[in-house]
């Protein structure tokens, strides 16, 4: 086996919303995690990293996260991934509909996949190893603090314990959660709050 290159990350924000996207480099090939808006910044961000959208991964379906989708992929030709519960409603067509447990193969990496439910029916999130650290890219199902909205109890009772079970339970503290907005966070700083979150509901 060949050795391979190694990931490298680079974000912007946009919009009025503050969309966080974050673009996978390595080997010439780039992989874009939420074409939230401004197509021409996004195309510009993996120029300078010196790589071609190849992906496109849509983490869940709500406008705010895909205004720039159709646009970045009629420039670049990238491939478009989402999951399966969300690809329904999510606004560009979908070429690869993703499930919990499976794997994108990029640039000789594979990054598994998971699925957090009660957001919206299903987001898809990634896991990538950036410089020896697990970096963990939630959407809007996780952040400093809490999960994502919910709109109700059983939405949230589903958001949370598929995130205690495919993200807490899994991963160590030291994973970095980069969400859909704000700042990342840690598991290891989160994780002594998830029975105050369960009490609350939020």
């Amino acid at each position: 086996m060949t050795d391979t290159t190694p990931i490298t990350l680079h974000q912007i924000t946009v919009s009025e919303m503050n969309n966080n996207c974050y673009l996978l480099a390595a080997d010439g090939k780039g992989l874009l995690i939420d074409a939230a808006d401004d197509a021409d910044a996004l195309v510009a961000m993996a120029e300078k990293a010196g790589v071609e959208i190849e992906m496109v991964l849509t983490t869940h379906r709500h406008w705010d996260h895909t205004r720039a989708t159709e646009e970045v992929l009629r420039c670049t030709g990238a491939k478009h991934l989402a999951s399966f519960l969300d690809s329904p409603a999510v606004p560009q067509p979908v070429d690869v509909e993703l499930d919990q447990g499976e794997i994108i193969e990029f640039a000789g990496h594979e990054l598994p996949v998971f699925i957090l439910r009660g957001h919206t029916p299903g987001g898809a999130c990634v896991a990538v190893e950036i410089d020896g650290e697990t970096n963990l890219f939630v959407g809007d199902s996780l952040f400093p603090g809490g999960v994502g909205k919910t709109e109700s109890e059983a939405d949230f009772l589903r958001l949370f314990n598929d995130v205690k079970e495919r993200v807490f339970d899994q991963y160590p503290d030291e994973a970095i959660v980069r969400p859909g907005h704000g700042k990342p966070t840690t598991l290891g700083a989160e994780r002594p709050f998830l029975e105050e979150w369960h009490k609350r509901r939020w």
